[in-house]
C-alpha cells in the first residue's frame, strides 16, 4: 500500500525563506519587495471500464519575488530553493525592474488596508492520506454504480479521484507575512449511452476540502447514470423566444461574468459591458449577492487577498444594486479608489434565492427550456452579448418533456440580469460561486 505524501517544508521553513527573500532584494537597492512561497503535492487515479487506467502524482515548488525600485516593477520566480538560486533570481527580478518604465500605479498594498498581525488560520487544511489502491477502489465502486444504472449504458469515459494539498507564504516589505496550508479533493465520472451517432453522454462530481465533505462514490455514479439515460431520444428544437432555466451546477457561470465585468482589470481597460455600474440596478430586485471570505472549509476562504489586503464580508449586489467592485491595489489606483481585497479573486460568492425548490422553477417556468450543458464561449465583455451552444430540456406544463440538442441560445447579459425571474434552493458548492438554478425571462433559442 502507498505510503501518505507530507509536504516537504514546514510553515516556519517557507516564512524563513520568505525573509531571506526580503533580505536579499533590500541588499539589493529594492525600494519595495514582496514574495510568494509555495509547495503542493497530489495525485489523481483514474480508472476506466472496471480497470485501472492512469495514475498521476504531482509536487510542486515555487518562489516568486516582485521587487520596486520607485515606480519601476520587476518579477522573477524559481522552484529551487537553494541560497544561489534565491539570489539569482532576486538579482533577476532587480536587472528587470532597472530596465522597465515607470508606472506610476506599481506598488505594495496601502499598508493600512493588510491583514493584521494576528491572522487565524481559516482552517482548510483536511488532507487525504489515501493510497492509489484506495483511490483506484473508490473510483471503480463509482463507475460501477454509473454502468449499473441502465444495461444501455455500455461505454464510459472513466472516472477519475484527485487531492491535493497546498500552502504558501506570502510576505512583503511593508512587514506583513502571513500564510496557512489548504486541500481540495474531487470524485466524478463520465458515461456513455448508445452506438454510433446516436450517442449521449454526461457526468457528475462532487468535491470538498475534506474527504468527509464528498457525496459517496456510489452516489456520484448512480447521478452520472442518470443523467445520461434521461438523454436518450433527443430532439431538435424549434426557433423562438422563451423562458430559460439554467441549471444549478452552470448556473453560476452567469455571475462568473459579471465578477469579470466588474473586476479592476475590465474596468480601467474599458473592456466591460458594465463601466460605472455602482450604485446602479444591474439585476432583478430579487437578486442580492454576497461575499463571504469566512466560511468554514469555503473554496474562496481566505483572511487576506494576493497582496495581504484583509478580506471583509460585504454585499456586493443589494436587491438587484451593485455595491462595489473587485480590486487589487493596481487598479483600484488606475480607477482612483481603493482596494476591496479582491488581488487574486472573488471569495465565496453566494446568491440569494427566491424560495423554490427546481421543481417549483419547473413549474413558475411552465414551458421554455431546461439547458443542463453549455458549449462553446461566446460571450463579448464588451457588449454583454451572449451566445453559445446549449443541450437540455424541453419543458412543458411545468414538467420535462423530452431532451433536445444542437441548440444556442442567445441576448444581452444586461437584459438577462434583469429578466431573472427566479433563483432555486438546490444549492450545489463545488467551487467559490454558489447558486442555485436561475430561470431567466424571453431569451432567444435557435434549433431548427
Amino acid at each position: 500500500m502507498s505510503q501518505p505524501v507530507r509536504f516537504s517544508h514546514t510553515q516556519d521553513a517557507l516564512r524563513s525563506l520568505a525573509s531571506q527573500v526580503l533580505d536579499l532584494a533590500r541588499a539589493a537597492g529594492a525600494t519595495a519587495v514582496e514574495v510568494d512561497v509555495s509547495e503542493g503535492y497530489g495525485q489523481n487515479v483514474t480508472v476506466r471500464l472496471g480497470e485501472l487506467e492512469t495514475i498521476e502524482h504531482n509536487r510542486d515548488k515555487d518562489i516568486g519575488v516582485t521587487v520596486y525600485f520607485g515606480a519601476r516593477r520587476g518579477t522573477a520566480s524559481t522552484s529551487d530553493f537553494s541560497p544561489e538560486a534565491l539570489r539569482d533570481t532576486v538579482q533577476a527580478a532587480c536587472t528587470i525592474a532597472r530596465q522597465t518604465a515607470e508606472d506610476p500605479f506599481a506598488g505594495l498594498a496601502d499598508p493600512a488596508l493588510l491583514a493584521g498581525p494576528d491572522i487565524a488560520d481559516p482552517d482548510l487544511f483536511r488532507p487525504w492520506d489515501i493510497s492509489v489502491e484506495e483511490a483506484a477502489e473508490l473510483a471503480l465502486r463509482c463507475e460501477a454504480a454509473a454502468l449499473a444504472v441502465d444495461p444501455r449504458i455500455r461505454n464510459s469515459e472513466g472516472a477519475s479521484l484527485s487531492n491535493h494539498a497546498s500552502q504558501f507564504v506570502y510576505a512583503n516589505s511593508h512587514g506583513f507575512m502571513g500564510g496557512y496550508p489548504s486541500s481540495h479533493h474531487s470524485l466524478g465520472c463520465t458515461v456513455i449511452v448508445g452506438e454510433g451517432d446516436s450517442m449521449q453522454r454526461d457526468y457528475w462530481y462532487t468535491s470538498a476540502r475534506g474527504a468527509d465533505g464528498m457525496e459517496p462514490a456510489e452516489q456520484v455514479g448512480r447521478m452520472a447514470g442518470e443523467r445520461t439515460v434521461r438523454r436518450i431520444g433527443t430532439r431538435r428544437l424549434a426557433t423562438g423566444r422563451m423562458p430559460v432555466l439554467f441549471e444549478a451546477p452552470i448556473a453560476a457561470g452567469l455571475f462568473g461574468s459579471f465578477v469579470n465585468a466588474v473586476s479592476g482589470g475590465s474596468l480601467y481597460r474599458k473592456s466591460s459591458f458594465l463601466p460605472d455600474s455602482a450604485g446602479t440596478q444591474v439585476f432583478a430586485p430579487h437578486v442580492t449577492l454576497h461575499e463571504s471570505p469566512f466560511v468554514p472549509l469555503g473554496f474562496g476562504s481566505s483572511p487576506f487577498d494576493n497582496e495581504g489586503v484583509a478580506t471583509r464580508a460585504r454585499d456586493v449586489v443589494k436587491a438587484g444594486v451593485v455595491q462595489g467592485y473587485f480590486l487589487g491595489s493596481y487598479s483600484a489606483r488606475k480607477l482612483g479608489l481603493q482596494s476591496t481585497g479582491n488581488a487574486g479573486g472573488a471569495h465565496n460568492l453566494s446568491v440569494s434565492d427566491t424560495g423554490q425548490d427546481f421543481a417549483g422553477l419547473l413549474r413558475e417556468m411552465k414551458d421554455g427550456l431546461l439547458v443542463t450543458d453549455m458549449l462553446g464561449h461566446g460571450i463579448n465583455p464588451v457588449t454583454g452579448d451572449y451566445s453559445r451552444g446549449a443541450a437540455g430540456f424541453r419543458v412543458e406544463g411545468g414538467e420535462i418533456a423530452y431532451p433536445v440538442e444542437e441548440i444556442t441560445i442567445a441576448g444581452n447579459l444586461k437584459n438577462m440580469f434583469r429578466e431573472i425571474r427566479a433563483i432555486g434552493t438546490d444549492r450545489l458548492v463545488r467551487g467559490s460561486r454558489i447558486c442555485g438554478s436561475i430561470l431567466v425571462d424571453g431569451m432567444t433559442v435557435a434549433g431548427e
